[in-house]
């Protein structure tokens, strides 16, 4: 990899960085923002949740955006609306205005990620890209944990502010950076697919919603019945209008590709795992350990830079081993950590959770480079922003899935977390989820590893990669 190549995939690795950490991070800064604001449980979750709603609903125009307009422009412009955003939020102190400015961070957050990995995706040669993929994946993932650590550390000595200026420091080293070593990418003719883009945001945006408001409302109550018949009304008609369509943004019919459909479905089931495990996580830690924010970041963070050192060396072992064996040990892999970290209890040492999450961090470096490099191998290079989208989406999706039903059935054992909480009803919650999300993954690892087994043709990534 020549030094160019390296300085254009730092600089996508660290705009990635400033959207992923934004998901997780504030979470560790609640308490102070609602000392600070007066904000009610509601507003609180919706300060955390308009980001990653609006985040969402727009990954996919978004990275057709960045193909028909030019990838560095729309990556620039993401850059400026994100940390443009965070330094107001760091100037807010009424709850509304926040859940504002988390809106426009979403809206920055869903132009920059797909662009990142696009741009890596033409950038980069056969004989490079897969690393570079691999790269980009382990910041991805763990991103999402460093974002606790950081928030951990700055909250030792700092307001909850500080979380905020974070996001304005990345945003704005990213923005340099790609002002100064990425290329300009030439706009693609092709016009923009207006009525797939409104459909599409609309329909994920209502998807999502209704995951969120689940757990709050009922998964049986009115709104979010209709949020979720709304959404896949909306999908349905996106599907329907793309099949029809001459130019579409995304054409249904890769997901008969099975690589293309198995790469989806293993993203959406590691970040279901990751996201729901951390939310779970981080309340056991703090309600029951007695950990502070930066005590509980520390638990996550090994787990972290395993990801990061260990996925860009993955695609060589799939070269050698094949697809189908190492996305869905990977799988398996993230299992047997939840099922660890599943043992904790009151009386659990640190060495515990630690165990789990350096065993779920390796299972997340093998499961998601090839996974990613799946999907991204399908699309041809005038797609690679919409291709990068489909990526983001069902990472993004899974998540916010993660996140509502593991906390869903933490919240049937717990109820309102609080002081008065009893410690063995969240240990038994806590123990309840995460068995859960490891249903989930060996349920996933089996779809993923049939799906590819049936293939007749290879999946590529850079390279040819036998599914043996």
């Amino acid at each position: 990899m020549s030094r160019p190549q390296r300085l254009i995939l730092l600089s996508m690795c660290l705009s990635l960085a400033a959207v992923v950490s934004a998901v997780s991070s504030l979470n560790v800064a609640l308490p102070g923002v609602a000392r600070a604001t007066g904000a009610t449980t509601t507003q609180l979750q919706w300060i955390v949740d308009a980001y990653a709603l609006v985040f969402a609903g727009l990954l996919m125009p978004a990275g057709a955006l960045g193909d028909r307009l030019g990838r560095r422009r729309v990556l620039v412009a993401g850059l400026i609306i994100f940390g443009g955003a965070a330094l107001v939020a760091t100037t807010v102190s009424d709850a509304n205005g926040l859940i504002a400015v988390r809106t426009v961070m979403g809206v920055g957050a869903a132009l920059i990620m797909p662009t990142t990995l696009s741009v890596i995706t033409a950038t980069f040669g056969e004989g490079e890209r897969d690393k570079a993929v691999g790269a980009w994946a382990g910041v991805a993932g763990g991103s999402a944990m460093l974002g606790v650590l950081a928030s951990g550390v700055l909250l030792e000595w700092f307001d909850w502010p500080s979380v905020f200026a974070l996001n304005v420091v990345l945003a704005t080293v990213g923005l340099l950076m790609t002002l100064r070593f990425v290329p300009a990418s030439a706009p693609e003719p092709a016009r923009l697919d207006g009525g797939g883009a409104v459909l599409s945001a609309l329909g994920l945006a209502a998807v999502v919603w209704a995951f969120i408001e689940g757990p709050t409302r009922g998964w049986t109550s009115a709104t979010v019945a209709g949020g979720f018949v709304g959404g896949v009304v909306l999908l349905g008609a996106f599907v329907a209008y793309e099949l029809r369509a001459r130019e579409p943004m995304l054409d249904p019919r890769l997901f008969a590709q099975r690589g293309f459909a198995a790469g989806s479905l293993s993203v959406f089931v590691q970040f279901f795992a990751m996201f729901g495990s951390i939310f779970v996580v981080l309340q056991f830690l703090q309600f029951v350990m007695r950990y502070s924010p930066l005590e509980a970041g520390g638990v996550l963070a090994p787990a972290a830079i395993g990801m990061i050192v260990v996925a860009p060396r993955v695609p060589r072992l799939v070269q050698r081993v094949g697809m189908r064996w190492v996305g869905p040990t990977g799988l398996l892999l993230i299992a047997g950590g939840l099922t660890i970290a599943a043992t904790m209890n009151a009386g659990s040492s640190v060495w515990t959770p630690l165990a789990g999450f350096l065993v779920l961090g390796l299972g997340m470096a093998l499961a998601a480079p090839p996974a990613t490099a799946a999907i991204v191998s399908s699309l041809p290079a005038d797609k690679q922003g919409v291709a990068s989208a489909v990526n983001d989406t069902a990472r993004e999706v899974g998540g916010a899935l993660g996140i509502a039903v593991l906390g869903s059935v933490l919240a049937d054992h717990v109820g309102a977390l609080g002081p008065q909480t009893d410690p063995q009803s969240l240990v038994d919650g806590y123990q309840a989820a995460l068995h859960v999300g490891a249903a989930v993954l060996v349920a996933g690892a089996a779809l993923v590893f049939a799906r590819l087994s049936r293939s007749s043709s290879q999946v590529r990534s850079s390279a040819p990669v036998p599914l043996r």
